[in-house]
């Protein structure tokens, strides 16, 4: 092979200077930078797998936040039912009591117009029987007697009643 211009000697010790660099090299340098890169595709393989639990976890916080803006929604609707329902019933006492108040009225009207209507009847009897007596008197011409009176408005009063 020296016919090529290969010399065994160079080429071996080439081999061994080239190993011994390789060698060198790969303990220091390759081995070092190889870590760093396995830690770091690590470190990023991390985070992903915690990006991943995070979007997991927001979408599950999501629908929890849905579920309780629901729940409040429906307890709103209840409260303003529930709400409309008392309004409703405090109404309806109120409009009661009023009912009941101006019956009262009504009823205190009724009974002080029929007691002005019996006073005013007692007076009218009264005042007839005096027109009576004194339009008797005058048709007459005769002055009656205390008892005439009486009997005469007594007489007028029956046929009144």
């Amino acid at each position: 092979m020296e016919a090529l211009g290969i010399r065994w000697i160079e080429l071996l010790a080439q081999t061994i200077s080239f190993s011994f660099v390789l060698l060198v090299l790969w303990k220091l340098a390759y081995k070092p930078v190889f870590n760093m890169l396995e830690a770091r595709k690590a470190k990023i393989a991390e985070g992903i797998a915690n990006a991943d639990k995070i979007k997991a976890q927001l979408a599950q916080t999501e629908v929890a936040r849905q579920k309780t803006l629901a729940e409040a929604g429906d307890l709103a609707n209840k409260i303003i039912a529930d709400a409309r329902e008392a309004a409703a019933r405090v109404a309806e006492v109120e409009s009661q009591k009023a009912i009941a108040a101006a019956e009262q009225i009504i009823a205190k009207a009724r009974e002080a117009a029929a007691q002005e209507r019996a006073a005013t009847l007692v007076e009218l009897k009264r005042e007839v029987g005096r027109l009576v007596v004194q339009t008797t008197m005058t048709v007459t011409g005769k002055v009656l007697t205390t008892e005439d009176q009486r009997r005469l408005a007594d007489e007028t009063q029956k046929q009144l009643s």
